[in-house]
């Protein structure tokens, strides 16, 4: 995996050595509704600018959203407006890369909170990490799927006629600490995206791990996601570096408790 120098930002000096094995910390936070994960994304990333804390994986699914990336065009939402106000989705524009993309139950949306410079990660290597631990995610549930050149995020069949797009990225890097993150269809309703022309591609086609293996009608169920979740955290780790777990995972990690342990972190006094 390419490496980074140490990156400084105006005014700060680099004081410590890059640990790439320093351990990342996840938190399964069950649904959480998407303008509040937004805003503990945000939170969090600041204090782990500011060395508060450590790398965060924030592992949760969200009730129905639509989100537009920092110059996506509002034209790849399909719906209408009165469709989707009777629906109860909201569209939100966030400062995330990428295009339009579509959140609902039956997804697991991965949030990592990592500090780039202190794992000596450049930006490219960091997004193939994602894209790595997207596939091995799917490939642990029995599904194919890998990268497609020029087209961001996780596919199946990606070089066949038709490659059907299985898992969403799209990340934001400030003060050299990444949030946002992947999307990936476990058994999320698939004409939800309908709504919209997904990552803005009219005509793409949208799959997920479920309708992969020929169970398209399954329908969208929280303990999928967290089972889903728990693969994800690992692949992901080991894409980083084996980077070692500390913290609880399903089915063992609750969710109100994980939650609340992140406000304490977000509220210790700096040291």
């Amino acid at each position: 995996m390419e490496r980074a120098a140490i990156a400084t930002w105006p005014g700060e000096a680099a004081d410590h050595e890059p640990d790439v094995s320093a351990p990342i910390s996840p938190r399964w936070l069950g649904t959480v509704a998407y303008r509040d994960a937004w805003d503990l994304q945000k939170r969090l990333a600041a204090a782990r600018a500011d060395g508060r804390i450590a790398d965060q994986l924030l592992l949760l699914e969200h009730p129905a959203v639509v989100t537009l990336g920092r110059q996506a065009e509002h034209g790849h939402v399909l719906a209408a407006p009165a469709t989707l106000e009777a629906r109860g989705i909201e569209v939100v524009r966030v400062e995330r890369g990428g295009e339009v993309t579509y959140h609902g139950p039956g997804q697991l949306v991965a949030y990592p909170i990592i500090r780039l410079a202190d794992r000596a990660l450049l930006l490219r290597p960091y997004v193939r990490a994602l894209e790595a631990a997207l596939s091995d995610t799917c490939a642990a549930f029995g599904v194919e799927a890998g990268r497609r050149e020029g087209h961001p995020g996780c596919w199946a069949d990606p070089d066949g006629p038709v490659p059907r797009k299985i898992g969403a990225l799209g990340i934001r890097v400030e003060r050299g600490v990444a949030y946002h993150g992947i999307a990936l269809n476990v058994n999320v309703a698939l004409g939800d995206f309908d709504l919209i022309d997904p990552c803005g591609v009219p005509g793409l086609v949208s799959a997920s791990i479920a309708s992969e293996r020929g169970r398209a009608d399954e329908p969208p169920a929280t303990a999928a996601v967290a089972a889903a979740a728990r693969v994800f955290a690992a692949a992901l780790a080991n894409a980083l570096g084996r980077s070692p777990l500390a913290g609880s995972l399903p089915p063992d990690a609750d969710p109100a408790e994980e939650r609340a342990a992140l406000e304490r972190l977000l509220a210790a006094p700096a040291v």
